[in-house]
């Protein structure tokens, strides 16, 4: 079964393997040594995250080692790109309005007090 690089990422414990071994390949025992949950809670995390492509298991000599492959990536970093571009146009809208009223507010209370000072 293939699987979605978003299901992969919404499990913290996958999350934190990937930060794990992003910077450099680590067997699967030195993997689960950093988690407090089983192995075969481990390997079936590394299992989902190698079926979503974000994980290749390596093997060299008796040991197998989890690399991350981390292109998969560029899927959901296209996806949160085009909310940010959404959102950053609502608050640029939003901090606008909010000059906008802030400036009314100020002349209003200008005007108010010079018609107060008059009488």
């Amino acid at each position: 079964m293939r699987r979605d690089v978003f299901q992969a990422i919404a499990d913290p414990t996958r999350r934190s393997i990937i930060h794990l071994i992003a910077s450099q390949p680590l067997n699967l025992n030195a993997v689960a040594d950093q988690f407090n949950i089983s192995r075969p809670a481990i390997s079936k995390h590394i299992k989902i995250l190698t079926e979503c492509g974000l994980v290749v298991i390596k093997q060299q000599g008796r040991e197998r080692y989890c690399e991350a492959k981390l292109d998969q990536l560029n899927e959901v970093s296209a996806w949160v790109e085009q909310y940010r571009k959404f959102w950053n146009t609502r608050f640029d809208a939003l901090e606008t309005y909010l000059e906008k009223i802030q400036q009314d507010t100020s002349t209003h209370k200008r005007k108010k007090y010079a018609a107060a000072k008059k009488r």
